[in-house]
């Protein structure tokens, strides 16, 4: 009985070589072409020294079962997305472990048009068949596997979300982690006005600088001193798998995914007024202002990209983001991509000024605690249950939508159990005053810890 610890709520993410190697990627290729019947399928991998090895296993699964295997190679997760919708194709299977240490793996899967393959669309099927054997033979006709250069193609997409015309010469740090955005950020270098100040930005699967994740406070300190000493006008980073992009201020600050959300929300309300924007539960009241004051309408759903995808599609919303820095657009097939935003949003920067002056004041009108994770000392829901019996009586609304949301006039909170980790997660936002945001995040944390 292989160990199947590594499937995940929206993808497969393991310890190498316990939880993922390549006799197993082999089986979760023949189990991916049981639930999808594909015939064509990209294949692309990350930066990790393990990935082209669980690449090439996956392809021989997929040619073994009779589907061609089109290997893009290295490029980051959105560029699985873009191959399956762009050229048509029947699915798309990324090997990546995203943000996680170097020697973990995994991958994430889409059907054709880039749709997910999450737990309840089929991720629990493909594991629930490699643990019963109940995988494909060997096609009698095997599948072919072939190249697809997909990097023309691609870059020119991503710079159809921006009008070259009004871009301008700015200094930009970029900060790819351990190299894996640097690939997609060279390639666009040369069509852009832009000064690069490149950092950590050749390709390296040992990880040299890290976990590759900006979430962490302690992985912003380079990007924000080099934004400082070097006078640009912006900083830029990115997680392993660049699905996800965060921003610095021209002074260095690193500014919450959350306001990005509603300055994206505003720009693409002005390409197409009375849009539809889906955004997360955890911070709210930033984004849905902005989405009204500029005749959009807000769209409340659970967090998670296979739910905000699900979501995106079935109201055709413009624009969607998570306070996680995952933003998602109807152009790219309701994906998410963590290059398309910097783009965009410089593109603002070059025409209204710094960045600090486009987030300030939404900063202060509604400031944020920022995600707090505490480490579970009992079970979620008992959690999130005393929570509830201590808020819910005064308050004005109560959602259940994603953990637990709770709202009072002039502040409001979301906590919820996470999909992958033993934690609990708070978000505490208000109207314009940050001495009661702390004042109530530590009152909950308070409570949580007891």
């Amino acid at each position: 009985m292989p160990n199947l610890n590594a499937f995940k709520a929206y993808d497969i993410r393991g310890r190498i070589p316990d939880e993922i190697n390549e006799s197993l990627a082999y089986d979760i290729a023949r189990a991916y072409c049981a639930l999808v019947k594909p015939q064509q399928v990209a294949v692309g991998y990350d930066i990790r020294l393990t990935s082209p090895a669980l690449a090439a296993a996956v392809r021989r699964g997929l040619t073994d079962c009779g589907a061609d295997a089109l290997d893009i190679g290295l490029w980051g997760t959105e560029a699985a997305y873009f191959s399956t919708f762009a050229y048509q194709l029947d699915g798309g299977i990324m090997v990546t472990a995203s943000h996680n240490p170097s020697d973990y793996n995994g991958m994430k899967f889409v059907r054709g048009e880039a749709r997910p393959v999450s737990s309840d669309t089929g991720l629990n099927e493909m594991r629930d068949r490699i643990a019963a054997g109940d995988l494909p033979g060997k096609a009698a006709t095997p599948g072919r596997e072939r190249a697809l250069e997909i990097r023309e193609r691609y870059i020119e997409h991503l710079l159809g979300y921006v009008d070259q015309r009004k871009l301008r010469k700015l200094k930009v740090v970029v900060n790819p982690g351990n190299g894996g955005a640097g690939l997609a950020i060279d390639a666009l270098e040369p069509h852009l006005p832009f000064e690069f100040v490149k950092i950590n930005h050749t390709p390296d699967g040992t990880f040299p600088n890290g976990i590759p994740n900006p979430m962490l406070e302690e992985n912003r300190a380079a990007t924000a001193e080099l934004v400082r000493t070097s006078g640009a006008d912006v900083g830029l980073a990115w997680d392993g798998d660049y699905d996800r992009c965060f921003f610095f201020d021209e002074h260095g600050t690193f500014i919450e995914g959350y306001y990005l959300v509603g300055l994206l929300a505003e720009v693409f309300l002005k390409r197409e007024r009375g849009g539809r924007i889906v955004h997360d539960p955890r911070l709210t009241w930033n984004t849905i202002d902005i989405v009204r004051e500029h005749g959009g309408e807000p769209v409340l759903c659970r967090s998670g990209h296979a739910f905000i995808k699900q979501k995106m599609r079935e109201v055709d919303g413009i624009y969607g983001g998570e306070m996680s820095a995952h933003h998602y657009f109807r152009a790219f097939s309701y994906c998410d991509s963590g290059m398309i935003p910097w783009l965009v949003a410089l593109q603002v920067i070059a025409e209204r000024g710094p960045l600090s002056g486009l987030v300030g004041e939404r900063m202060r009108r509604f400031p944020a605690s920022g995600e707090i994770n505490r480490k579970l000392t009992c079970d979620a829901k008992s959690i999130l249950e005393r929570v509830q019996r201590q808020y819910a009586p005064g308050a004005l609304a109560v959602d259940h939508t994603d953990g637990l949301s709770i709202e009072f006039a002039e502040w409001r909170f979301n906590l919820r159990g996470s999909n992958t980790e033993p934690l609990v997660r708070l978000n505490v936002e208000s109207r314009g005053s940050e001495a009661l945001m702390r004042e109530k995040t530590e009152e909950l944390l308070t409570l949580i810890d007891a």
